[in-house]
């Protein structure tokens, strides 16, 4: 089973994604922003676009999740922001008619939560910055950017099953994604300050300055 979760910049879909392999048994990432960096890395930065305007990109995720569904027994996870209904088409729907069981949600939060946890984001980033890493907050530029298309567009029935998270923390926006999908979870046993803890490092493990 694929479950890829959508929903606006800074909507909290790695973090909700990681908590899902954390706690599912045999729970893997396979995260389609990386194919997208890949092919950013290859490209002169003069030439970098949004990279889900390659076929390329959209090809290239769809067989690498044919691949990891054809021969992994355990669930699968996909954090990944995706508000082009031709390009869900071709990643989602392809996905599910090649046969795979691919479960869709949408995370979903008002435009105030959105800034404040894309400013949170952004504090990392920061630290990045005073490092001599002064591009980092460029990337949530593009980021806030999106919010009102993302959130506008994440609403059409297409991009259901939505989850409104602006008021439960990350372990419980797990607990509902997985009891829609049928997916057992282990126990969430942190504690306030050690699920901090664990948010802010997946976090810093996810800062990309290039």
């Amino acid at each position: 089973m694929l479950v890829w979760i959508n929903g606006p910049f800074g909507g909290g879909k790695t973090q909700v994604a990681h908590e899902l392999v954390r706690r599912a048994r045999g729970g893997v990432l396979c995260d389609p922003e990386e194919v997208g960096f890949g092919l950013h890395r290859m490209t002169p930065r003069p030439l970098r676009g949004d990279f889900q305007d390659l076929p390329a990109w959209r090809q290239g995720v769809f067989e690498v999740l044919d691949l990891v569904l054809a021969r992994h027994p355990g669930p699968v996870f996909a954090p990944m922001t995706v508000i082009e209904p031709d390009y869900f088409a071709e990643t989602v729907g392809r996905l599910r008619e090649k046969g795979h069981d691919v479960r869709h949600f949408a995370l979903m939060a008002d435009r105030a939560t959105v800034l404040r946890r894309l400013r949170e984001r952004a504090f990392g980033r920061a630290v990045q910055a005073v490092a001599g890493q002064a591009a980092a907050l460029r990337l949530e530029s593009f980021a806030v950017s999106k919010v009102d298309i993302c959130l506008e567009r994440l609403q059409a029935p297409e991009f259901a099953e939505h989850v409104w998270t602006d008021r439960i923390p990350v372990a419980q926006v797990a607990d509902r994604v997985a009891a829609s999908c049928g997916i057992p979870l282990a126990p969430n046993r942190d504690g306030a300050l050690r699920g901090r803890l664990r948010r802010a490092w997946t976090g810093v493990r996810h800062i990309r300055l290039d």
